[in-house]
């Protein structure tokens, strides 16, 4: 499939299905708007996460929990808007999908009608199960995501690695086959040993992207905002920064109000 007037071929489900089996890895990063989405886009990245995580990076909250189902069709919009080339996964928000299937499928179909977007995600395993299914009827791709799931942050009670235990790493591998065998798509598994997550990955025929999870998985993602620096107070150890945006903002807006102070900017050049 492309996109129209250009050459650009879109990343599909099918391509992720082929990168895992041809072995090459799966580049996913989060976007929240339209300028940093067009950005990330011709960089080539081939997956862009349009995470609840703009509940902490946009607005400033605390947790994930109080963004709302408008609030990521209007984030979701804008990515699209801006992208040619990667495959845009939503996240369905806290409360939109649990415990209610029916619900889950109108908020899935709400955010394909209305953003334009081209897959949903949710957090969990078993529990949600009947909620994937559900979004499945609908023929509406299905992202899953396993290990620490930021959505139930008030049940584990801190950000710590989790599956370490066997009780849990058992659940966790069983919860990874229900989801494929479900018929998600792709799999995220957040903050748990490597070793672990290797062993999900090889098991499953699906993608698996990880977020704190090794090396051994089909693909990695992290969170824009936190990559390129801008961000500076999130430092946990699987984060890798690429950039320095915090420093670089700053020193630009100190610069443009010192120059405006000066009568600097606008100069015989700037001005008509």
């Amino acid at each position: 499939m492309s996109t129209a007037g250009n050459d650009v071929k879109r990343v599909t489900t099918h391509t992720l299905q082929e990168m895992k089996a041809d072995g090459v890895r799966i580049a996913m990063l989060t976007a929240y708007d339209y300028s940093l989405a067009r950005l990330v886009d011709a960089a080539g990245i081939d997956v862009i996460l349009v995470g609840d995580s703009a509940s902490n990076v946009m607005a400033g909250h605390e947790t994930t929990l109080p963004i709302t189902l408008d609030q990521m069709i209007y984030h979701a919009s804008a990515v699209v808007r801006g992208c040619a080339r990667a495959l845009i996964v939503v996240d369905l928000p806290f409360g939109t999908y649990q415990g209610n299937s029916k619900g889950a499928l109108n908020s899935a179909i709400r955010i394909m009608k209305e953003s334009g977007a081209h897959a949903v995600k949710l957090e969990g395993g078993r529990e949600v199960l009947g909620s994937v299914e559900r979004i499945l009827t609908a023929g509406i791709p299905v992202m899953g995501h396993l290990g620490l799931t930021p959505q139930s942050i008030y049940k584990f009670g801190t950000y710590v690695v989790r599956a370490k235990e066997q009780e849990e790493a058992d659940r966790l591998r069983a919860d990874a086959k229900l989801l494929e065998e479900a018929g998600c798509f792709a799999l995220v598994l957040e903050k748990i040993p490597a070793t672990l997550a290797a062993e999900v990955a090889a098991s499953v025929s699906i993608p698996v992207i990880g977020i704190g999870a090794g090396n051994g998985c089909d693909g990695q993602v992290l969170v824009l905002h936190d990559m390129l620096g801008i961000n500076k107070e999130f430092n946990p150890r699987f984060l890798r920064r690429y950039a320095d945006l915090h420093g670089t903002i700053t020193d630009a807006v100190a610069n443009y109000v010192r120059d405006v102070r000066t009568r600097d900017f606008p100069n015989a050049n700037e001005q008509y």
